[in-house]
């Protein structure tokens, strides 16, 4: 069976330069078109010499065995980029997939908490402890710039511009962007810095800005810890995930009258559409608040 073709290789290569695609990204990529090249082998049809009914009849063969359209769209997009991607490099002089239509895909909403809940989580740490200090810069920082966690743990001291309330995020695909942090949480880093942070190192010149263990960078399971831990405390029993604060902060953004283009370039989205979910989630917001408190909701 066909599991191998060195031009995806090659295509993969030029995703991982050009775009800085993550392993995570690449081994989906590879996972999908694997899938596309057993399909063709049965079919007696070459990568380079596909056409529009084979890939209709593979998507209609998925659908028939249980696949999901969610699924579906996945793979259909990873098929569009990688003949894309053969038509600018004229590998190939058709695009099997460029009238296939993309299945239609509600989104699945994050998770996320109200403002309410938010204040809970941020003042549930007992900030006369180093630690609870610490945690309280964390949330504070997460709260107020919309990072994943992985960018938060990931932070040295030197990244911090607390005189123009700025932080330089090191993103997705290596990219930085510099994000304001708003008052609320430049207070709490100030204090942290002045007293919580020397308290947790033996050597305070080390480079991570919240250390965990041995003044080393904490790692995204122990902050995902203290996260729910945290919860417990601020009463909080509604499902987390580690990118709660991050949807929260993006949907409460819009709730309150941001653009869509800000908020994406505040969470460092590259694709608008990435970022268009949250309008999806404001608005579910709004309809459950018309439901529970319209009369006739």
């Amino acid at each position: 069976m066909a599991e191998h073709d060195p031009l995806i290789d090659t295509f993969l290569d030029a995703l991982w330069l050009e775009r800085g695609a993550s392993a995570h990204t690449l081994s989906a990529y590879r996972t999908d078109l694997r899938h596309w090249l057993r399909f063709l082998e049965q079919q007696q049809a070459l990568l380079l010499e596909a056409r529009q009914d084979n890939v209709e009849r593979f998507f209609s063969e998925r659908l028939a065995h249980g696949y999901s359209e969610r699924s579906n769209a996945r793979l259909l997009s990873s098929l569009r980029r990688f003949y894309r991607w053969g038509l600018r490099e004229a590998i190939i002089d058709h695009d099997p997939v460029g009238r296939v239509a993309m299945p239609k895909v509600r989104p699945d909403l994050p998770d996320t908490l109200d403002e309410a809940d938010v204040d809970a989580l941020l003042e549930a740490p007992d900030t006369d402890e180093p630690l609870g200090l610490r945690d309280r810069a964390m949330l504070e920082l997460l709260y107020a710039c919309g990072l994943r966690v992985s960018e938060l743990v990931g932070l040295r001291v030197n990244d911090l511009n607390l005189r123009q309330g700025v932080v330089r995020v090191h993103g997705k695909g290596d990219k930085e962007r510099l994000v304001p942090m708003g008052e609320a949480a430049i207070d709490w880093l100030t204090l942290y810095l002045r007293v919580g942070r020397p308290a947790l190192m033996s050597v305070i010149t080390r480079d991570p800005l919240f250390p965990g263990r041995g003044d080393n960078f904490m790692t995204r399971q122990t902050f995902w810890h203290r996260i729910k831990r945290h919860a417990l405390t601020a009463g909080i029993r509604k499902p987390l995930s580690p990118h709660t604060l991050r949807h929260a902060f993006a949907t409460h953004l819009l709730n309150h009258g941001a653009h869509l283009r800000v908020v994406q370039e505040l969470l460092g989205h590259s694709d608008l559409s990435t970022t268009q979910i949250y309008t999806h989630v404001a608005q579910a917001r709004l309809e459950a608040l018309h439901a529970t408190h319209h009369p006739r909701g």
